[in-house]
């Protein structure tokens, strides 16, 4: 009995013994269809020069696609994407340069991303591909230099929440309208780090694009991939795309997207079994979904748009731009909404299509022009507002209605500016009026949601398979950090991030600086962190996993993790373990008196047994699979990946 993720999974796994089924929670090495860089490429190649690779385990494997930055034409930019360019050339990589889109819609658009495969990104969006039935999940920069060398990373297998969609979406609203909603109802965290499966009969009646544009921000509900079933829907879209490609004049069969291969994918339908078991059961009537506004700020601030018309919140900057919500159906109804009127004089009004395609379609159709033509000004196929880059950012005091997926302070321009989220439709409205206003009779009531949690017993670890080299035990003293949501600034400063010098022995010294400049003095070589819940949350540097490893901690046992703290922990050879009862009992007994204390407490951790075991009580723990011990064992994936390629595997 497996769900999808689970299914998926098994099909990419690598070195599984004979009939060994996976399950939520397994460490696996796993064989990405594809992984997708973008203007990272070039950190990326740092890496894979570093671990002594030459050439690439499987050219068709990577894809690199020039997004991000594409408004700077600096020379040093400019440099940048040359090196890349011609170490593409060199690899036999495909490349897509600046101007062709962002690279998560390149990766629909050109087949990559296809149903039933593992499709993986350095970009936390690639949650994306999930809308077309592929599993996509977003890795690291180190992942992506191993799996360049050797075609290969690991996986840890997240819970599993499934969503049951219900009913039809009314007039007006939007998948964008939907995945909001469900920001704003399950805003605590509910489905942090699960991989989320779509179900229900409301899936029929939701639009490809707008399940792309649900599974992309699944990434700001949290969760580490948005995963939508194989149906009619998706098997129409694909099929257009297909004769498009034929239609464009190709001599010859497109290798991803044609047919034959669309053909193979209707007689082989992949679905959960029956008894699939999934962590949570949440439900959304899609009919109950209004259309709805977040922010500012916060993703999961979520309100109607009928609740703050009424305050005639003003506009400075309105967007159409960004990865989520600038295909051509995006355009489609922001210029249903803007034909034959102006953007308001008090308005800057940016649109960006998703990708050159997008923009030509859009062109033809004449959609583009009525926002050009209305006032709004046109944008290179790319990223930019969206992530704080080029022109048009939000300056001191303006607000900013946008169709992005995210509006964190500062992160579209000015800290001192805010920024709305809403479908296109919204932003459309928004900047024809000059205020934040919707479309038509939207209407405003609650939604109709529900959730169940299962009763999920923890089984004994039974067997556990032990790898020659994995400590059997491990035993430290606990030193405690209650705080929840400890950030990565606060473990590892940013001021320090990109010293490209900055030695092991610094690291050591401002470990935890933000968050207590008094830990490096109280922790001793050998100790044993304890953290709240949430630990490692914020920014994807490494350096708060390696400065506590370089500052002797043995390992980090916390209530939560960032899944991605997690990641590049054990990327760096540094183990850390999960027991929310331990957190929960150190709470208890010592508080928040003190942002560090020493607990006198000595715990001994069995990885045989799966538990740590104290004075007073033993807590059982999940165990470390095979994989992670062998990351362990080699001191990180770098390391793991020069062992291979020096065995020539």
């Amino acid at each position: 009995m497996q769900n999808l993720v689970e299914k998926i999974a098994q099909r990419f796994a690598v070195g599984l013994k004979s009939g060994q089924k996976v399950r939520c929670g397994d460490y696996l090495f796993v064989r990405p269809a594809h992984v997708m860089t973008h203007d990272n490429t070039g950190a990326v190649m740092m890496k894979f020069a570093g671990i002594g690779a030459t050439g690439m385990a499987d050219p068709c494997q990577p894809v690199f696609a020039l997004d991000h930055n594409i408004q700077d034409k600096s020379e040093k930019n400019m440099e940048k994407y040359r090196n890349i360019e011609a170490f593409a050339g060199r690899m036999g990589v495909d490349f897509y340069p600046a101007g062709r889109g962002i690279g998560h819609q390149i990766i629909c658009e050109e087949g990559y991303a296809w149903p039933g495969t593992v499709v993986v990104a350095s970009d936390s969006h690639s949650n994306m591909y999930g809308g077309l039935g592929c599993l996509g999940t977003p890795v690291v920069r180190t992942d992506a230099a191993a799996i360049w060398a050797t075609g290969q990373t690991w996986w840890q297998i997240p819970p599993v929440a499934k969503v049951t969609l219900t009913g039809e979406l009314q007039k007006g609203v939007t998948g964008k309208d939907a995945i909001i909603t469900l920001c704003g109802v399950f805003n605590n965290n509910e489905v942090l780090n699960h991989a989320v499966e779509f179900a229900g009969d409301g899936l029929a009646h939701l639009l490809l694009d707008d399940r792309l544009t649900i599974a992309n921000m699944t990434t700001e509900w949290g969760a580490l991939t948005g995963f939508f079933p194989v149906d009619s829907v998706t098997i129409e879209w694909l099929r257009a795309r297909a004769d498009a490609v034929l239609a464009s004049g190709g001599s010859e069969p497109h290798p991803r997207l044609n047919h034959d291969r669309i053909d193979s994918l209707e007689k082989e339908p992949l679905s959960a079994d029956e008894d699939a078991v999934y962590v949570k059961e949440l439900s959304l009537d899609l009919a109950t979904v209004r259309q709805h506004i977040s922010g500012p700020d916060y993703v999961k601030t979520v309100r109607s748009v009928a609740d703050v018309e009424r305050e005639h919140i003003p506009v400075n900057k309105a967007y159409l731009v960004s990865c989520v919500n600038s295909r051509a159906a995006d355009i489609a109804q922001a210029a249903e909404v803007i034909r034959s009127r102006k953007v308001a004089d008090a308005v800057q009004f940016y649109v960006a299509a998703a990708s050159s395609e997008v923009q030509t379609e859009s062109e033809e159709r004449g959609d583009w022009w009525a926002l050009v033509n209305a006032g709004a000004v046109p944008l290179p196929p790319g990223c930019g507002p969206c992530i704080g880059l080029g022109v048009g950012l939000l300056e001191d005091g303006e607000v900013g209605i946008s169709a992005t997926n995210r509006n964190f302070k500062g992160r579209m321009g000015s800290r001192d500016a805010q920024a709305y989220l809403a479908s296109p439709a919204v932003v459309a409205a928004s900047a024809v009026n000059g205020f934040i206003s919707g479309v038509g009779d939207y209407g405003s009531g609650e939604p109709l949601t529900s959730i169940t949690t299962a009763e999920m017993k923890k089984k004994p670890p039974g067997d556990i398979q032990m790898l020659k080299g994995f400590p059997a035990t491990v035993e430290g003293e606990l030193i405690f950090c209650h705080q929840d949501n400890l950030n990565t600034d606060g473990i590892f400063p940013g001021k320090y991030t990109y010293i490209d010098d900055f030695s092991p022995e610094q690291q050591a010294e401002v470990a935890m600086e933000n968050y207590d400049p008094a830990f490096v003095e109280i922790v001793r070589d050998g100790d044993i962190l304890v953290g709240g819940f949430s630990f490692g949350s914020g920014s994807s540097r490494e350096q708060a996993a390696t400065a506590l490893k370089y500052a002797g901690i043995r390992l980090v046992i916390a209530g939560s993790f960032s899944q991605t703290y997690a990641r590049n922990a054990i990327n760096n050879g540094f183990l850390v373990l999960k027991c929310p009862e331990l957190a929960q009992d150190l709470k208890a007994s010592f508080g928040e008196a003190k942002l560090t204390m020493r607990t006198v407490i000595v715990a001994q951790i069995d990885f045989g047994k799966a538990v740590i075991r104290t004075a007073e009580k033993d807590y059982p723990i999940d165990p470390v699979g095979a994989t992670a011990q062998e990351l362990i064992i080699a001191g990180g994936l770098e390391n793991w990946v020069q062992e291979k390629l020096e065995r020539g595997i």
